[in-house]
């Protein structure tokens, strides 16, 4: 197979347990990983954890634990949600592996012997919690303690010893970058400011600290800490098995196709990164894609404002592919959003149950009682048959351009409309009245089922439970999910049994 995709989450950092921002950019990504996979794409999905740094060495000296020890242990909260989230990852990677140290040691020392990094001195502001460095203008005073502007993160001041990237020296080779790769950087929101801040000048990048010790050494120096955000990032070619570039993996997928974050870590992926890889002559990645935040009322989650909302327990209460659904539908991908009770409910009623487990129960309740469970020998499909049908195909060449382009918003509407015009088709062409009529009541009962079909597959990638509940009636399991399939009007074949469906999804009563 020579379509490959490779898709990453940004590894996240394991100080405290996982909330939803995190559910939220593994939900997106597994949603790309899923529609590729059934596109006929050879998919690569990594995500994992970010395990060093002076915010985990301080966290676990709290917590009075061995650092490593800590992180196993935080560690496992995220690797347990990637399976409550019925993430289809192939990776899990962990920065204190061995594999990415290689990978580490390798980046630097290539660095190091082209002459794009130097020792010098450090001093300005840092923030422990993003592990970040901030000039003086992107710092504020409030009650009495600087602040970064971005995140709302105490900055501290800080002097030692570093080594230091030419950041600088890739200010031009950079804009010409983006502008030979205009979507790199996606939405074009976030890649205007990338622009604007390159433009504004670089400065060269403090890469190794002397403070703490929680990290990787710097192999020709082991009094340096390699800079947490230079680790981290390599984690995207380690679990490729770099250095080792004639590597089947390596060839097969990089550089990868997209790198999904938060918008807040846009400036290390999209500045930083291609920085890193164009200074060691190595590709960098085809896009990296800056989503919003998922906000607790009008604030991002953080573990200081206490505002944390917790995925377990919506899944707990709601389920799975409710809180898939209600994400990928009602978040203006690119943009902030947040989670209300009352939208999730409505979300869970009006469009799974009323929308989706109505048209499944209606249908297939009717073929059981009319014709038997199987699917019925159809007569010629007529204009209105042929226009519905016919309306998927016509699209899924617009729905791949704009999957193509994270339009995930165009995909869900396109699949929502297609559930309304389903349910109106088997409303208007009413089979219950065609009993004198038993070959157009046949025919009717085909389409709505092939409607069914063609549904579930394109609700495959957003809630992956249910459309595989709804496929197995058809006897298609999931390695049998093509998306070129949808175009196919007559591919149940009559006489086939199907099998009885139970109810998809319980409506919430209101009490209030």
């Amino acid at each position: 197979m020579n379509k490959n995709f490779y898709i990453t989450t940004p590894i996240y950092y394991p100080s405290a347990k996982p909330h939803m921002g995190h559910a939220y950019s593994s939900i997106i990504a597994d949603f790309f990983a899923r529609i590729k996979k059934i596109q006929g794409y050879n998919v690569f999905f990594l995500t994992g954890t970010d395990e060093h740094g002076q915010k985990i060495q301080r966290a676990a000296e709290k917590a009075n634990k061995d650092p490593l020890k800590f992180c196993d242990e935080i560690s496992k909260t995220f690797k347990d949600l990637s399976s409550t989230l019925n993430l289809s990852n192939n990776d899990f990677i962990r920065t204190t592996e061995n594999r990415h140290f290689k990978s580490v040691e390798n980046l630097w020392n290539i660095l190091e012997k082209k002459k794009e990094i130097y020792l010098s001195k450090y001093s300005g502001w840092y923030s422990v919690s993003d592990e970040a460095f901030y000039t003086e203008d992107e710092i504020e005073n409030i009650n009495g303690k600087k602040i970064s502007k971005s995140s709302g993160s105490t900055v501290e001041w800080v002097e030692e010893e570093s080594f230091f990237f030419k950041l600088s020296k890739w200010q031009e080779p950079l804009l010409k970058f983006y502008s030979d790769n205009p979507k790199f950087i996606l939405p074009e929101t976030r890649k205007n400011e990338v622009v604007s801040f390159v433009k504004s000048g670089l400065k060269d990048l403090s890469v190794s600290r002397k403070s703490f010790s929680w990290g990787i050494k710097v192999p020709s120096n082991k009094d340096h800490v390699i800079y947490v955000w230079l680790d981290a990032l390599t984690n995207y070619l380690s679990a490729l098995n770099y250095p080792n570039e004639n590597d089947e993996k390596f060839k097969e997928f990089w550089p990868a196709d997209l790198h999904l974050i938060g918008k807040d870590i846009l400036r290390f992926h999209a500045v930083y990164w291609p920085a890193f890889l164009l200074a060691a002559d190595i590709k960098p990645p085809k896009r990296v894609y800056g989503h919003g935040w998922i906000l607790s009322g009008d604030e991002k989650m953080s573990k200081s404002k206490g505002n944390i909302l917790d995925p377990i327990e919506i899944i707990n209460n709601y389920g799975l592919d409710p809180l898939r659904y209600y994400l990928l539908k009602e978040v203006s991908f690119g943009n902030d959003g947040n989670i209300s009770k009352d939208k999730l409910e409505s979300c869970i009623n009006s469009d799974l149950a009323n929308n989706y487990g109505n048209l499944c129960q209606r249908v297939i309740t009717f073929c059981e009682k009319n014709i038997g469970l199987e699917i019925p020998k159809f007569d010629t499909f007529n204009e209105d048959d042929l226009s519905i049908l016919n309306n998927f195909d016509n699209n899924l060449k617009k729905l791949d351009q704009e999957v193509n382009n994270q339009n995930i918003n165009f995909y869900v509407e396109f699949v929502v409309d297609q559930l309304f015009k389903a349910n109106k088709y088997f409303n208007d062409q009413a089979p219950w009245g065609k009993k004198d009529e038993p070959d157009r009541l046949k025919t009717i009962v085909y389409v709505s089922l092939e409607l069914i079909r063609k549904i579930s597959i394109l609700l495959y990638p957003i809630i992956p439970n249910t459309s595989l509940k709804v496929l197995n009636i058809f006897s298609i399991n999931e390695n049998e999910i093509k998306f070129d399939s949808i175009s196919n009007n007559e591919y149940l074949r009559p006489k086939k049994k199907i099998l009885k469906l139970d109810i998809l999804f319980k409506k919430i009563e209101n009490n209030d």
